[in-house]
């Protein structure tokens, strides 16, 4: 390098020094475990309630658990609920549904009560959403308006990033998935100091939150299914097909939202579109089997306990209709978020290439739909191979992993994203 090229060069970012990081820890650490204090509470509290309605109740009345006429009348139930919920509720439960990211904005505090009765109906109910992004926006909200009381002199936005990544690693039960995704909202930001100074905030709090969810709740992704061997051309080949046969499937989805998400807003009134929205979840779950009602995670679990248990096209079956009840409910008004809804969808799509071609092993297969489904969903490139390589303990599947991203990447970006501006067109 020349004198001159080497003046023209960017100087590197100075470090931050540790008596400006020290302060940071604990109300990071504080954030972590209200964070996932809150998220394992409402989590509770909605199975308590799901094994009412899906258990007790139809039990007391001799009627079949998940029989058509039971998921008809408790998914429109839960859609006149919600929709109360909505109506009446201070704030009506924060901003339409389909508007949202996971990077929320604070609300205010009055929103909150109405958005948690919210997300705990849905989460019971059955319709097809994860509690991602309302928890997220809950506890921006909260550490938002605590923190600017409690410290004021602390920026605002470092409350709500520590929040942002408290949470998710409180729904992964790891800190590695918030850091990924903070680094991926930071690039191509102009930062002050390093990397890693930037992170330690967030990381710390994203630790707490991981650490206090995995010491009460105990969660793991791990699907248990045979570990993926010494990879060839075959399992590398198949991963790119499937990875990208799931990104189209998803982008399918994608660009029906603003079509479904307008005939819903014709609708009007949250006690028309949410009740007629659980109608047709209801629907669904009838042509789909109950595995294809609420947030996915168990349910994909049932799956991979025998990956040889269903046919291709049932696979097929579930994952279509998964996508369209995800598709259903994110359009008609229901609270919840796309990631975990769209890994079941991802992993059922996986186990039916699995099922056409016995030579795509069937963790070969969850990974790759999954990676697929998320990166049409959700465009969150980092996580998505997070998640699918959490789901299939092997080492090898990082860098299958990461081949199968480059084609399913170029299929999705620069195209809609399934969400919406606030006058219903899709953001890009």
């Amino acid at each position: 390098m020349t004198h001159d090229a080497a003046r023209r060069a960017p100087a590197p970012a100075p470090a931050t020094p540790a008596r400006s990081l020290l302060p940071l820890i604990l109300p990071a650490l504080v954030v972590g475990v209200a964070a996932s204090l809150l998220y394992v509470g409402v989590s509770v509290l909605a199975e308590k309630l799901q094994g009412v309605l899906w258990k007790d109740l139809p039990d007391a009345l001799g009627i079949g658990r998940y029989s058509v006429f039971w998921m008809l009348v408790v998914l429109t139930a839960t859609g006149v609920l919600v929709g109360l919920v909505v109506w009446k509720a201070p704030g009506h439960a924060g901003p339409d549904p389909a508007t949202l990211s996971l990077a929320a904005a604070p609300m205010p505090p009055v929103v909150l009560p109405g958005l948690l009765v919210a997300t705990a109906l849905m989460l019971a109910g059955g319709p097809s959403l994860g509690p991602e992004n309302p928890i997220i926006a809950t506890n921006v909200a909260l550490a938002f308006w605590l923190g600017r009381r409690l410290a004021p002199r602390m920026p605002g936005g470092l409350w709500a990033a520590l929040a942002e990544a408290a949470t998710i690693g409180a729904l992964f039960g790891t800190p590695v998935a918030a850091a990924l995704l903070i680094s991926e909202a930071l690039a191509g930001r102009q930062l002050k100091g390093l990397l890693w100074d930037n992170l330690f905030g967030p990381l710390t709090a994203a630790a707490a939150g991981a650490i206090t969810t995995t010491l009460v709740a105990h969660p793991t992704f791990d699907l248990n299914l045979p570990a993926v061997g010494h990879p060839d051309w075959r399992d590398v080949l198949a991963a790119l097909v499937v990875a990208s046969t799931a990104a189209v499937l998803g982008m399918a989805a994608v660009y029906a939202f603003p079509y479904v998400h307008g005939a819903f807003s014709r609708l009007r009134h949250p006690m028309v579109a949410l009740p007629v929205g659980g109608l047709v979840l209801g629907l669904l779950g009838a042509l789909g089997g109950h595995l294809t009602l609420f947030k996915g995670l168990d349910e994909v679990a049932q799956l991979a306990q025998d990956p040889e248990g269903w046919t291709a096209g049932q696979f097929a079956t579930m994952a279509v209709v998964k996508l369209a009840a995800l598709l259903v409910a994110a359009s008609c008004g229901f609270r919840g978020g796309r990631i975990f809804p769209s890994v079941f969808i991802g992993a059922a799509f996986g186990l039916c290439a699995h099922a056409l071609v016995p030579a795509v092993q069937p963790a070969l297969g969850v990974a790759s739909g999954v990676l697929g489904m998320l990166l049409a969903i959700t465009r969150q490139g980092w996580v998505s191979l997070f998640t699918a390589a959490v789901l299939v303990a092997t080492p090898s599947i990082i860098a299958l992993m990461c081949i199968a991203s480059l084609p399913a990447w170029l299929l999705v970006t620069g195209r809609p994203q399934m969400q919406l501006h606030d006058d219903g067109t899709p953001v890009r």
